[in-house]
């Protein structure tokens, strides 16, 4: 069964090819993961991925989208993450970290306090942008970013790499996707700047390539580094299909090993059409026009589906997100279907 083949990634071999999507928990304070986290990625290493990947973690206080994000921007979240990471490699996954900047999405409620922006009282924050264009009625309005803090975001994002490599993590992911800062400089919907940063695609993308660039430098050769898109933004006008396979060819050339394909998220009230494994032909897409590995996601929910989505080369890994909610233990369950080998741990093999 191809889902259950190794595959190399730079120095690393993932036992197989499902992979734990990021997904925000909300429930981290002052950015410090604590035992939910420890618990809830841990039971998924248990549960037999090929690789673990922590929620979109903040690389600064003010790039958090909620006030229950975890971070990597100071010393003591660096510890924190520690024994995560290592509880997560000791069963046999790769322990992964999303980095991430929210932009004008940050200081947001948490999705079950509302999910909309916070009010003063309730702790809110100031956000920044490319452009002072808020992301919904109701919104507040972003600062739009000047140079010096262009520049500092590239500073937090190659700090925030840094962190990840000591606290053990051995794939990053940057975050470019579901309308935050990264992909806010991407789209034209969000994108209003006329100078170095916005109008062009080649300008458009350079926040992207320069983040590339700057975690490159200090995230080893021998680890991979993985990118996640929105594919398109379901929107007339905005970042599409087009500019994604256009995007993936030039994070190729950067070191990125993996584009993981996701979709939407830069403007609300758009319709989506939603349906099992409706993200995978962008995936399909971007792999066949460029030779880039893919992650494929969104409703993958079932063992066979995932095992075709692999064996037709359509991606190179599928990445679960809700599903894994559902069930930590997705890939035990998904070789048992498939009658593929995945051993369990000592513990309980009793029940294997």
């Amino acid at each position: 069964m191809k889902l259950f083949e190794p595959i190399q990634q730079r120095s690393l071999s993932l036992r197989n090819r499902i992979v734990v999507s990021p997904m925000c928990q909300y429930s981290a304070t002052d950015g410090l993961p604590d035992h939910w986290h420890l618990v809830h990625l841990g039971s998924r290493a248990v549960g037999g991925a090929g690789a673990v990947i922590a929620e979109a973690t903040a690389v600064s206080a003010q790039g958090r989208i909620s006030p229950g994000d975890t971070g990597l921007w100071n010393e003591a979240q660096l510890a924190a993450w520690q024994p995560i990471v290592a509880f997560i490699a000791a069963q046999g996954a790769v322990p992964g970290v999303q980095l991430a900047h929210a932009g004008r999405k940050a200081s947001a409620q948490r999705p079950w306090e509302g999910g909309g922006s916070l009010a003063a009282a309730q702790g809110a924050w100031t956000t920044v942008a490319p452009s002072a264009v808020p992301f919904d009625a109701g919104w507040h309005v972003p600062l739009a970013l000047d140079a010096a803090g262009i520049r500092q975001v590239l500073a937090d994002f190659r700090a925030a790499a840094q962190r990840a490599l000591v606290a053990g993590f051995k794939l990053v992911e940057l975050h470019a996707a579901h309308g935050y800062l990264l992909h806010q400089f991407l789209s034209p919907l969000s994108n209003r700047r006329e100078d170095a940063y916005g109008g062009s695609y080649e300008n458009r993308t350079r926040l992207v390539r320069e983040v590339v660039a700057a975690v490159r430098e200090v995230w080893p050769e021998e680890l991979p580094l993985w990118l996640r898109i929105s594919a398109t933004d379901w929107a007339e006008g905005g970042w599409d299909v087009e500019q994604s396979v256009q995007l993936s060819r030039d994070m190729k050339a950067l070191g990125v090993d993996l584009v993981d394909v996701s979709s939407g998220g830069l403007v609300p009230h758009v319709r989506i059409p939603l349906g099992p494994g409706y993200q995978v032909p962008f995936a399909a897409q971007v792999r066949h026009e460029t030779g880039m590995a893919t992650g494929a996601v969104g409703l993958i929910t079932e063992a066979k589906q995932a095992e075709a989505i692999v064996a037709n080369g359509e991606a190179d890994v599928v990445l679960i997100a809700r599903e894994s909610l559902r069930d930590p233990y997705f890939p035990r369950r998904a070789a048992q279907e498939l009658g593929a080998s995945l051993p369990a741990p000592a513990q309980y093999q009793r029940a294997w």
